[in-house]
């Protein structure tokens, strides 16, 4: 009766009773202020005579007896997550006010990546604890060790700040769930003695931390919790033997194992088959062999096996057949053995009837896609992308899937058959078609799909304009993927799409018109190899904005670069060559201070290149080439960009000496000067490149590697290329895929004098060198045969002077060399190198001789013999005209008809070959008795 009397109970206009106790609704509203809500997820909080009972507002909970605020869930799903509709600002202490809170999830919001407030370890009722993915934790405050009573902690932190020790979590004794996961434990290395003192733990997610490897000693002396069911260990790196020995003490009771992301070796251990209670198992990213065992078709509790992104090989066929064995074809959901080595055709999937989740995605699988996968009437999921599947794929395959949301076919070589009106009985999230045959039209039938989140039709073949409904459905997209195709017309405005981290990329098609306005909050945006026009000083406009990748390359784009620079300080890929920009580089363009990339080739810039950038010191690529550009290299290139990897001026009006400070750039791989009106001696210091002294690469590709979350699990993967023209071989070559491989030094068509410095011998993975059209003079230096990565060597059009090193035959891998229009003499090496070159490239080298050259060396003129005189030799020239062409043809005709005139009658003639050998029989026996006669009158004489 006391405490009835005592509970809150107000009445408002209405008379109604309201349980919210007034200071507790004042400190959530306290709270309140100190978020910024962009969507409106407080809009149920407030002050109003409708919103006073803060027991009714979004994501509180109060007990019904005593009023007490008890739970406070603000949690934002994973979707909303990803799309950015979120909490942000700073967590309030006024929420020590609710004193009696049991329930607190502030999960999958933005915080700023603000530290975990230390007030929340004086919550002390506290039994519920989720601050998953929106703060940053530097340290574990100490209170933390006082919530006792807790039983669900989660901590789940993507900043990756590092932890100590992990005894304080030893207080926490009735702790069920507990997720650590981002977290950087690496000096953590008493976590598993800590984690087994915890009987009561059901769940353990140790996510992407860094573990330490396990003491093997500890593994007998700490039992980890038999009473686990949930245990997550993946990216960690753990190999075989820090996880397998206790892993498997656990197998009865376990239903979720997650060890993704680690090293774990070898074939998939038979241990796995003790454990019966196993309902999840994902070893994703590993190296694990061999195919899939077949006790895994015995495994009845089994629902999802995910083992995409390995090393497992064989035919689909079997391990299709090895899981078909027992009753694990009855409870699976869900199978991932994408990026493998598996082989073969798609087998008959049709007794598969609990299937959900399909993923055979990056493999070798070729053949036709099986029809029994349209008998999978609770398929969800299914990605068969990067395979060579063919075939015609029509709406009847898909007529029983209407529970499909994602369908990935992408890069097989498809051909889709689907009629004009056709209505799909399916609501995808997320398709990709990249690469199947689907066009000359646009999609009617994606006007259906009104919940796509993610869509590639790349490179289809559609040849259409885009309607004008598939921009109204577009405005839930976060990712639109149009590109390499021959679509027409204009784009609409953009900047309708809402959600943040958006991709947009429609390049290589005819697009043409003005740029429409864009969406700010956008990631990545190319609209390169388009026919869009006129000037981009509209982005200006644009105040704030979260770009990263701008890539408006090969438009017809004119007028002068933009001023407002500042606005994009996320940029990091700025490509807007080959278009028609005028007037100079801005000074502005300094502020991208995460620029890596930066490309305006090809345009009619002219100036001098602002100081300014020097504060881009992330820069990886700096291409200025094709433009009127002037005035010295500046110094500070070498000072300020020192993470160059490419740097081309080429085919400008710079024009002094080649800066020394250059020889800073440690990174350089392709150093592009020619074409300017560059003059003075090449420095000696070139062979501080020390990227071009090592004869490998790590990596083929330059440029950037992202994702984005589609769907729950999704990610799709999204590039961009570095690329730069090169002139190899005679001709320009467009090098992107394999960029990264590319070493090259061009400094030709230039006003250089002196010799080759013997310093750029040093840098022996040098694959091009150009050196031609310049004043260059002295000799060839032998060393330069220690440039055995040289693929492509051009000194033509120079002063040099002496022979051709012998050295230089040395370079097995040359492809092309030029050495002409020089003042090179004596003979050319012999070697089937230099002798395998057209003439052409010895050319105006008056004093060289010998192959492949008509110019015979003096060595090589034949000398008349001692005691001879005209006369005589006269009578050998004639002689010699004897033996002609003619004379040795008559001499093997004359062999040839004779020896099968008389051989090949014998052989064809029967009785002719009896009587030839009975007359070769005669003439031995005669031959004999006429020798045996003789013999015996030699021998009777002699005895007289």
């Amino acid at each position: 009766m006391i405490f009835f009397q005592l509970e809150p109970r107000i009445a408002d206009s209405n008379n109604m009773v309201m349980r919210c106790i007034d200071e507790e609704r004042e400190a959530l509203l306290t709270f309140k202020q100190s978020m910024v809500d962009k969507y409106g997820v407080l809009s149920s909080w407030g002050r109003d005579n409708d919103k006073r009972d803060c027991c009714k507002w979004r994501g509180v909970r109060c007990s019904n007896k005593t009023g007490h605020v008890k739970v406070l869930n603000l949690r934002r799903s994973d979707d909303e997550n990803a799309r950015g509709k979120v909490l942000k600002g700073t967590i309030s202490p006024a929420l020590l006010k609710l004193h009696d809170l049991r329930h607190l999830d502030l999960s999958n919001n933005h915080f700023g990546g603000s530290p975990v407030p230390e007030f929340i370890g004086s919550l002390s009722r506290l039994r519920y604890l989720n601050l998953s993915c929106g703060t940053s934790l530097l340290k574990v405050p100490r209170p933390f060790q006082y919530l006792s009573g807790l039983v669900y902690l989660r901590l789940e932190n993507s900043n990756l700040f590092s932890l100590g020790s992990l005894e304080w979590l030893s207080h926490l004794s009735s702790l069920r769930h507990l997720d650590l996961s981002y977290i950087n434990l690496t000096k953590s290395s008493d976590w598993f003695q800590v984690v087994a003192k915890l009987r009561s733990l059901k769940t353990l997610v140790l996510r992407s931390c860094a573990l330490p490897p396990i003491n093997p000693s500890f593994i007998w002396h700490f039992n980890l919790s038999t009473s686990i069911e949930t245990l997550d260990l993946s990216d960690n790196n753990l190999p075989s033997s820090s996880v397998y020995p206790w892993l498997f003490n656990l197998s009865r009771n376990i239903l979720v194992l997650d060890l993704a992301f680690n090293s774990l070796r070898g074939s998939i251990p038979e241990a796995f088959q003790h454990m019966v209670s196993l309902k999840s198992l994902h070893l994703t990213d590993n190296e694990l062999e061999g195919g899939i065992p077949k006790f895994f078709g015995n495994m009845c509790s089994l629902n999802r096996l995910f083992l995409p992104h390995n090393k497992l090989s064989g035919e689909l066929s079997e391990m299709i057949q090895n899981l078909s064995g027992g009753c694990t074809m009855n409870s699976l959901e869900g199978v991932s053995l994408g990026g493998n080595d598996i082989t073969g055709p798609l087998p008959d999937l049709g007794g598969f009837s609990s299937l959900k989740i399909l993923i055979l995605g990056e493999n070798r699988l070729n053949g036709t896609i099986d029809k029994s996968l349209s008998q999978l009437l609770k398929l969800e999921s299914l990605s068969l992308g990067r395979n060579s599947f063919t075939g015609v794929i029509s709406e009847t395959f898909f007529s029983n899937m209407s529970n499909l949301q994602i369908l990935y076919l992408n890069e097989n070589p498809l051909t889709l058959k689907l009629s004009h009106d056709w209505v799909p009985p399916f609501q995808l999230k997320s398709l990709s078609l990249a690469s199947c045959k689907m066009g000359p039209h646009f999609p009617k039938w994606l006007q259906t799909q009104n919940q796509l989140i993610s869509l590639d039709v790349s490179n289809n073949g559609i040849s259409d304009a885009v309607p004008d409904w598939f921009w109204d459905l577009s405005i839930e997209l976060v990712f639109l993927n149009l590109s390499n195709n021959q679509i027409r017309g204009k784009l609409p405005d953009l900047s309708f799409l809402r959600y943040d981290d958006i991709v947009i990329d429609v390049s290589s098609n005819h697009f043409c018109g003005p740029i429409p306005p864009l969406p700010s909050n956008s990631t990545f945006l190319n609209l390169s190899k388009n026919k869009f026009s006129g000037s981009i000083t509209f982005l200006c406009s644009i105040m704030k904005n979260t770009w990263n990748f701008f890539d408006f390359s090969s438009n017809l784009l004119s007028g002068g670069l933009p001023y407002c620079w500042l606005n994009f300080d996320s940029l990091s890929i700025l490509n807007l060559a080959n278009n028609s920009f005028s007037g100079k580089i801005p000074d502005s363009i300094g502020f991208l201070h995460n620029i890596q990339t930066l490309s305006l080739h090809n345009n009619r810039l002219t100036g001098e290149l602002p100081s300014s950038l020097k504060n881009c010191s992330q820069l990886r690529v700096l291409d200025l080439r094709e433009n009127a550009l002037y005035g010295g290299i500046p110094t500070w290139i070498g000072g300020s960009l020192q993470n160059l990897i490419v740097l081309s001026l080429k085919s400008n009006n710079f024009h002094g000496n080649i800066p020394f400070q250059l020889c800073h750039l440690a990174f350089i791989r392709v150093l592009d000067l020619s074409l300017n009106n560059i003059s003075g001696k090449i420095p000696k210091c070139f062979n501080n490149f020390s990227a071009m002294t090592q004869d490998k690469s790590s990596n083929p590709i330059m440029g950037m590697v992202d994702k984005i979350w589609i769907f729950p699990r999704y990610v799709y993967q999204y590039s961009y290329l570095d690329n730069v023209l090169l002139t190899w071989k005679g001709s320009e070559h467009e090098y992107k895929s394999t960029l990264g491989l590319v070493k090259c030094l061009d400094l030709s068509s230039n006003k250089l004098d002196g010799a080759i410095p013997e310093e750029i011998m040093d840098l022996v993975g040098l694959i091009a060198l150009n050196l031609s059209r310049n004043n260059l003079t002295g000799s060839i230096t032998p060393k330069i045969g220690e440039l055995t990565s040289l693929d492509f060597l051009d000194l033509s059009r120079n002063l040099f002077s002496g022979s051709i090193p012998s050295s230089l035959s040395q370079l097995s891998g040359l492809g092309v060399l030029d050495l002409s229009y020089n003042n090179l003499s004596g003979k050319i090496p012999l070697g089937t190198q230099l002798q395998s070159f057209n003439a052409s490239v010895y050319a105006g080298n008056l004093e060289l001789c010998g192959l492949p050259l008509a110019n015979k060396c003096p060595d090589e003129e034949s000398t008349p013999s001692p005691g001879t005189d005209d006369d005589s030799d006269t009578l050998e020239d004639e002689d010699d005209q004897l033996i002609t062409l003619g004379f040795y043809v008559s001499s093997i005709l004359g062999f040839f008809v004779g020896f099968w005139g008389v051989c090949g009658t014998l052989m064809l003639n029967r009785p002719w070959r009896h009587g030839y050998f009975n007359f070769l029989t005669g003439m031995k026996d005669w031959v004999y008795v006429i020798v045996a006669v003789n013999i015996a009158k030699l021998q009777r004489k002699f005895r007289n």
